[in-house]
């Protein structure tokens, strides 16, 4: 149970509220503060989930914090100081770089304590943009999307290690849950991937929006080597959207009939709902190029039993453990992704839905909406008390 102060009043500072996993977290935490009896705040530009917020009872401020114009950024500064003196804020969560550099002065200015939540690995290749980045480090505390960010801040910054704190996302378990997904979504998850009602091949299902980095060439490469090793016991289903990179899309269909693999590999497309293309598959692949801040594609098909390959760098490290619920592999090298996808296959039905099945308890323990609200408001009791002992 969520405890609050009396009176609390969260302003969370999210550049938009489109579809994706720092918006999600926002609207959970929005709804749980609401739901314990706080006013939760949430300044942002807006977007597809405004309905979601205000059915949850929290309120949006629309402001461009997405900008990073220094007119515009002068301008959202003083708006959110007022704000934050007007509305009796309690707390500041920033969520992002461009809404940093206006909402943690504005806080400071207020006498509120302001945290952030640093959700990815920046790039910083220049001095400019390492002072970008390090606006996620200068509030109170930070909050690390998972234990790999969590170690990047803290070698990159040098902040002292009781001030950063790991909290991996949530994810909601009613919607990943095998039990709840009906026959007929299973069944159209499946004519989506291209799997046919008699198939008896194992499926490694790689989701992931169709980008270089995410790995789909290095899987049809370790899928070649599987087929030239006699292997025809495999389907490779890759699943996601080509945000416009047609040319990339292309490139990984040619690299398919170039392989031989047109009867072994299906390229699927955008597909939204993941559990039932999840249960459809029998191992998930994750072989991203770079690492991975989170890994939610190594989470989601453990929430839903099945064991996964993963690249052994970034996040999803910490989301498997190796031969128990999943199988690691040197990232980039197709050899041993083959390796690994062979002890998959080899290990046959049975041994894969007991794998399956310790992931799924150890996924939902760790990465559930409940453990990350948890988390979080603990981190917020922690800010409150250090920001009242100092005055």
């Amino acid at each position: 149970m969520i405890s609050l102060p009396r009176d609390f009043v969260l302003l969370q500072v999210v550049p938009e509220l489109n579809a994706g996993g720092v918006e999600r977290t926002a609207l959970d935490v929005s709804s749980a503060v609401v739901a314990a009896g706080g006013t939760s705040l949430i300044a942002s530009a807006g977007g597809r989930l405004e309905p979601e917020l205000t059915a949850g009872g929290g309120e949006l401020i629309r402001l461009p914090v997405q900008s990073k114009n220094p007119l515009t950024v002068a301008a959202n500064l003083f708006r959110l100081n007022k704000i934050i003196r007007d509305r009796k804020v309690s707390l500041v969560h920033v969520r992002s770089r461009a809404p940093a550099l206006s909402a943690i002065p504005a806080a400071r200015l207020a006498g509120v304590a302001a945290l952030t939540t640093y959700h990815g690995v920046y790039n910083a290749r220049s001095a400019p943009k390492r002072w970008y980045n390090g606006m996620m480090t200068r509030g109170r505390h930070v909050i690390a999307n998972s234990d790999f960010t969590r170690r990047h801040v803290l070698d990159t910054y040098g902040l002292d290690p009781r001030q950063v704190t790991a909290v991996p996302r949530g994810t909601n378990l009613e919607w990943f849950d095998p039990q709840a997904v009906t026959t007929e979504r299973l069944t159209t998850a499946r004519n989506f991937l291209g799997i046919g009602p008699t198939e008896r091949r194992t499926v490694f299902l790689l989701a992931g929006r169709l980008t270089r980095w995410k790995g789909q060439l290095l899987a049809v490469e370790a899928a070649r080597l599987l087929k030239a090793g006699g292997r025809n016991d495999f389907l490779l289903v890759m699943v996601g959207d080509d945000q416009g990179r047609i040319a990339y899309r292309a490139e990984i269909e040619r690299a398919v009939s170039a392989a031989g693999l047109d009867d072994s590999a299906v390229v699927a497309g955008h597909f939204t709902d993941m559990p039932a293309a999840w249960l459809a598959a029998d191992v998930g692949l994750v072989p991203s190029l770079d690492p991975e801040a989170f890994g939610r594609t190594a989470v989601e098909p453990q929430l839903m039993g099945r064991p996964v390959v993963v690249a052994a760098h970034g996040a999803p490290v910490d989301t498997v453990i190796d031969d128990e619920t999943g199988w690691l592999f040197r990232p980039g090298d197709a050899e041993d992704l083959a390796r690994r996808m062979i002890q998959a296959l080899d290990a046959g039905p049975e041994r894969r839905r007991a794998m399956g099945r310790v992931a799924m308890t150890r996924a939902r323990q760790l990465y559930s909406v409940e453990a990350m609200l948890d988390g979080t408001f603990a981190v917020y009791a922690q800010v409150l008390e250090e920001a009242w002992e100092q005055g």
